[in-house]
């Protein structure tokens, strides 16, 4: 037997699933690309500064999103490696107040997926979604009260559907609803729950937002704020007749910028570290240690 051969198939089903970890990864969409013309402004008003989500109704703003996502697991001696990228399009436009809150328009111009490792590529087709739109509503302090429109706008991903839900159910980023002298500090967290191939997956994060100051990107006048960021992740799944117990840490940063004047996101770039462990139990009984690295951007194109 060809030996080369013989350790290929024996890897192939630890790799099946820690390839489920880079599909968990590629659920949490993150925001953040580069903008030029960035530079230093005067130092926040002893009052304090109010940062609330405006938005006039028509305005429509379009954000582009690129991540990037490194893996490497170690399964029966082996290094397993994979690469996940994927860029984006959407356009939110504002429709008015429903009540308090914003509602808006969303439409997904474009996205891409692409992933590869040593189960070759797994990027799913997306034609399905794009294009297509679904309202929303925006709290003034960023809560994404209802995304339930985007729930019925699937692709097929791993052997399974995959709705696009979650790509907004965090897009916004959370403000602390009191006005912010430079160096305070609020807290914000959410948690991502998705079937993820054979896997149930819960991707958990704390954020600890602090006011750093303000810079002028693209002519707007904008609140600086550099987010720490700490969480979990857990799971169960079964693949191949093993039994996956899955279980992590999330550790990152994250520098986003809003617009105070005007009331709305400018921009974001963060980057996150996950380490995490998969147990597997079946006839094979294993513990497969991982590292994954996501780098993702998000840039106010248009205004």
């Amino acid at each position: 037997m060809n030996k080369k051969r013989f350790r290929s198939d024996r890897l192939a089903r630890p790799a099946a699933v820690a390839a489920v970890l880079v599909l968990a990864g590629c659920a949490a969409n993150a925001p953040a690309p580069k903008v030029a013309g960035t530079s230093v402004a005067p130092k926040a008003e002893p009052a304090g500064v109010v940062l609330e989500y405006k938005m006039p109704a028509g305005r429509v703003l379009r954000y582009q999103i690129k991540e990037e996502m490194t893996q490497k697991s170690e399964a029966m001696g082996q290094t397993i490696e994979s690469l996940s990228s994927g860029t984006a399009t959407y356009a939110f436009q504002s429709k008015g107040r429903k009540d308090r809150d914003l509602l808006l328009g969303v439409t997904i111009e474009d996205k891409t997926m692409s992933m590869t490792g040593i189960q070759g590529d797994m990027s799913p087709d997306l034609k399905s979604v794009k294009g297509k739109s679904f309202d929303m509503v925006l709290s003034p302090l960023g809560a994404e009260l209802d995304v339930s429109g985007a729930e019925s706008i699937t692709y097929d991903f791993a052997a399974g559907t995959r709705s696009v839900a979650n790509d907004f159910k965090t897009f916004f980023p959370d403000l602390p609803g009191k006005p912010l002298k430079v160096g305070d500090s609020w807290p914000s967290s959410f948690a991502i729950e998705e079937k993820v191939g054979p896997a149930d997956m819960k991707l958990e994060f704390q954020i600890v937002n602090t006011f750093e100051g303000f810079e002028t990107v693209d002519g707007l006048e904008c609140a600086r704020i550099r987010a720490n960021v700490t969480g979990t992740i857990s799971g169960t799944g079964s693949q191949q007749g093993l039994e996956m117990l899955f279980g992590g840490t999330h550790q990152g940063t994250d520098v986003w910028h809003f617009a105070v004047k005007e009331g709305f996101f400018v921009k974001s770039t963060s980057e996150l570290t996950t380490d995490a462990t998969i147990s597997i139990s079946g006839p094979q009984n294993m513990t497969i240690p991982s590292k994954s690295t996501r780098k993702s951007e998000v840039i106010l194109a248009s205004r």
